[in-house]
């Protein structure tokens, strides 16, 4: 039988395809764009002593850049700043942390609607993943919020889902997503450090994740009963906010089971707080820090510090790297290296001999009373006796030491030591694992 379709079937589906990506292909040429990091260097001093090439994608006092501390490792990254304050420039995100790109890669916004960064020779280093989303645009609003947007001015993709160490007035934490903080290495090494702060329905919690440990431990929890609210409801969206008026910051979060709505004021600057952000640290402490304009020049200061040392409930003790790889610390101060034959003077140097074998007579304990492990204030114990609480120590290769509390029984395997804080509290007990060569 002859079909009688005057064209063949291959034509149809090639012409049906070729329809299909010219309808999904909306962003007009002139929202398309192309920049290539090259260049010469921007001539001011910016955060992490970092050299930089800016780019015209610019919303003061928001601006698009490609930045380094190490040669040839670059990060796409928005920053923050105006020119009259340049020594004063902060990165507030970033697209490819870990994954640098270097001379010669390519921010662009293809005619299908993606936008990536690119190498020279064509491999993706961080990407939308918005091909064929009905995108017709790029922009970077006024809030520091770069934005995706369909052909109904809705947002398709926005980088206020996707933070990275910082989140900025009007961007949000959720208890459902992927939007959490993760605090940077250090200053030369831009990777994910041991940090995070995320939102889960009993409050705002900090973790740590040592190499050693099997999962991160929580060491700082902004609770609901003690922090936001006290009745019933589990948080679901937390929101930095400022008040232009009163100049107040804080949060604002929305709770469910029952819904209900609120704002915690955490701060009162005696300026215009609207351009503040807030930064987990590379040492694991929250930080705001707020935009003041004097007459001669602009000055970043700190608006509110979560472990503080003027504080009564956070001490900068609870910082698990407060003292190094081990240190006993009081009243945020590092006062002493507590090692087998007693309590020394504490340098950077303070540290116990690692065991290497997991057989129990290759190995013993020394005990150090009137000490809290960071993660004792936080994650529940186990209720046993002392001596069990050594054998799950001795049992698990991983652990180097163990703490009690000999009032309730209550027992904490370590996975890493780090800062010890002295307590009165004499029936607090650590103990630390050591070779007996």
């Amino acid at each position: 039988m002859v079909s009688s379709l005057p064209y063949p079937k291959t034509f149809l589906l090639t012409l049906l395809f070729l329809s299909f990506s010219i309808v999904n292909a909306l962003v007009p040429k002139n929202e398309t764009f192309k920049y290539e990091n090259s260049g010469e260097f921007g001539p001011y001093i910016v955060e992490y002593g970092a050299n930089y090439r800016m780019i015209s994608i610019f919303t003061s006092p928001f601006q698009v850049g490609f930045y380094n501390t190490t040669p040839n490792a670059f990060t796409l990254a928005l920053r923050v700043g105006l020119q009259r304050s340049e020594q004063l420039f902060r990165w507030v995100w970033e697209a490819n942390r870990g994954n640098p790109v270097g001379e010669g890669a390519t921010f662009a916004l293809r005619a299908d609607g993606n936008l990536l960064l690119a190498e020279a020779n064509g491999r993706i280093a961080w990407q939308t993943n918005t091909s064929n989303k009905d995108v017709v645009a790029f922009r970077l609003l006024p809030n520091g919020n770069m934005v995706l947007i369909d052909s109904k001015g809705k947002f398709v993709w926005q980088s206020f889902d996707y933070p990275t160490d910082t989140l900025l007035v009007g961007q949000s934490l959720r208890a459902q997503g992927p939007s959490k903080l993760v605090s940077r290495l250090s200053e030369k090494e831009n990777v994910n450090g041991p940090y995070s702060f995320v939102l889960q329905p009993n409050g705002l919690a900090l973790y740590y994740k040592s190499k050693n440990s099997p999962k991160p431990i929580i060491y700082g929890l902004l609770s609901t009963k003690n922090f936001f609210f006290s009745e019933k409801g589990s948080l679901k969206n937390v929101t930095l906010a400022s008040d232009p008026e009163s100049f107040t910051l804080g949060f604002d979060y929305y709770v469910a089971n029952p819904s209900s709505t609120g704002t915690r004021v955490i701060a009162l600057p005696v300026n215009n707080s609207t351009l503040t952000y807030l930064r987990l640290e590379i040492d694991g402490n929250i930080r705001l820090y707020t935009y003041f304009l004097d007459v001669r020049d602009g000055v970043w200061k700190e608006t509110y510090t979560l472990f503080d040392r003027d504080s009564d409930e956070e001490s900068e003790c609870q910082l698990p790297s407060r003292c190094g790889n081990l240190g006993l610390c009081e009243n945020n101060q590092c006062v002493g290296c507590p090692l087998e034959n007693g309590i020394l003077g504490w340098s950077k140097d303070c540290i116990v001999k690692s065991v290497t074998s997991c057989k129990a007579s290759d190995f013993h304990y020394y005990k150090i009373e009137g000490v809290e492990h960071y993660m004792t204030k936080y994650n529940v114990g186990d209720k046993v006796s002392e001596s069990n609480c050594g054998n799950k120590c001795t049992k698990d290769c991983k652990c180097v030491g163990y703490f009690y509390h000999r009032e309730n029984s209550l027992c904490w395997i370590a996975y890493d030591l780090q800062t010890l804080t002295k307590v009165a509290n004499s029936t607090h007990v650590g103990y630390v694992k050591v070779p007996n060569s």
